[in-house]
């Protein structure tokens, strides 16, 4: 791990603290770049400069991805099988409960039973002020029509985004520190990434419909293509483009580490603008953090857990059983933020939500990390 990825907790908290400063001291900050947006029937669909930053957030990850692997995984059907179950069939649906029993009734109280969150107007659809559309209500927020929406549906939303986005680019790093199958786990990020084209606005717009908020499926689908299918096109050329031109060495040695920081600026850079948002709601109530990270931990917890003992029920080795389960637990939290701003705006709760799952990401599976090496007997 290099130098940003190490610290990478330290740096996201941080940025939560400069993101709350300036909230508090420059309010205008992060509303002025987030004006630069395309707005579509008076309401902002996408932001300019958290689209750019997303985007060579996204970019990094893609580009590592040699497709070529994809075909192999043939010769690993039962973990590519199980991997596929689990983050596609069972993940998105638990992440769902998890975060409404947590969110919606134990911790609902400490939220706020009457907190509320503005979002933005689905995507292509134009409402009256005073309109109901899902559990929310169609206002004029400093001239923009907005959605309102308890605050902690908004949290729901931006739970069921990451619980829909599953691996990242990181489980490379987890994998690697826990001694897994690196082929395994590569021909794994590839696959995840094009089922995603398939199945992220489909599972997503169903269990956002199921939470009665607004399905922006236009949104959706634009989301997708700008945050997933245009990173994942651009990756491929350009990953094909420089090997043939410069070499696979200079390519891994010198390209991809000069991309690392970038992604993890862009990362930082966009958190800086979500804190900015929200720190007049972190201030009034500072374990809003610890609401939202309640669920995301007991999530990542359970589908690490179910799908480790489903490995070693099956036969895996342990080199194969180590990524597969890392794998379900982590998150594309880097997808699940891009969704979440263009759904639902820079200052909802449901961007917050998917931040808070960068926080926990890397101590989270450092520790997973730990405790396979410790389990790594039972296989």
């Amino acid at each position: 791990m290099n130098f940003f990825e190490r610290y990478l907790t330290l740096w996201v908290s941080l940025c939560i603290m400069t993101g709350i400063a300036l909230g508090a001291i420059v309010p205008e900050f992060a509303k002025s770049l987030d004006s630069m947006s395309i707005y579509v029937n008076d309401a902002p669909v996408v932001s300019i400069p958290i689209a750019i930053c997303l985007f060579f957030m996204m970019y990094p990850i893609m580009v590592k991805i040699d497709f070529s692997e994809v075909v192999k995984s043939g010769k690993t059907i039962k973990p590519v099988a199980l991997t596929l179950v689990v983050n596609w069939a069972i993940k998105p649906f638990t992440m769902y409960a998890i975060a409404y029993f947590f969110l919606g009734f134990l911790l609902r109280h400490f939220i706020g039973d009457d907190a509320l969150d503005y979002v933005k107007l689905p995507f292509g659809l134009d409402f009256p002020t005073g309109a109901h559309y899902g559990s929310g209500t169609v206002v004029l927020q400093e001239g923009v029509k907005m959605l309102e929406v308890p605050l902690w549906r908004s949290y729901l939303a931006g739970c069921i985004l990451l619980g829909v986005a599953p691996c990242t680019a990181m489980v490379l790093v987890w994998s690697h520190l826990a001694g897994g199958n690196s082929g395994h786990t590569l021909v794994m990020v590839a696959i995840n990434s094009l089922v995603m084209l398939l199945l992220y606005g489909v599972i997503g717009g169903f269990l956002l419909d199921v939470g009665q908020l607004p399905v922006p499926w236009e949104a959706l689908l634009l989301s997708i293509v700008i945050y997933v299918a245009l990173p994942l096109v651009a990756g491929y050329y350009s990953r094909v483009w420089i090997i043939a031109y410069k070499g696979q060495s200079w390519f891994t040695d010198k390209f991809l580490h000069i991309l690392t920081p970038i992604t993890i600026s862009a990362l930082l850079l966009t958190l800086v603008l979500l804190f900015s948002f929200k720190g007049e709601v972190i201030l009034a109530n500072p374990l809003t953090i610890l609401w939202i990270a309640i669920p995301l931990l007991i999530q990542t917890l359970f589908i690490f857990a179910i799908t480790y003992v489903a490995a070693k029920l099956l036969g895996f080795s342990y080199e194969n059983a180590a990524p597969t389960a890392m794998i379900g637990a982590s998150n594309h939290f880097e997808v699940a933020i891009a969704t979440a701003v263009m759904l639902f705006g820079l200052s909802s709760g449901a961007a917050l939500a998917t931040v808070v799952g960068v926080l926990i990401e890397v101590p989270v599976m450092l520790a997973l990390v730990k405790f396979c090496q410790k389990t790594k007997n039972w296989f």
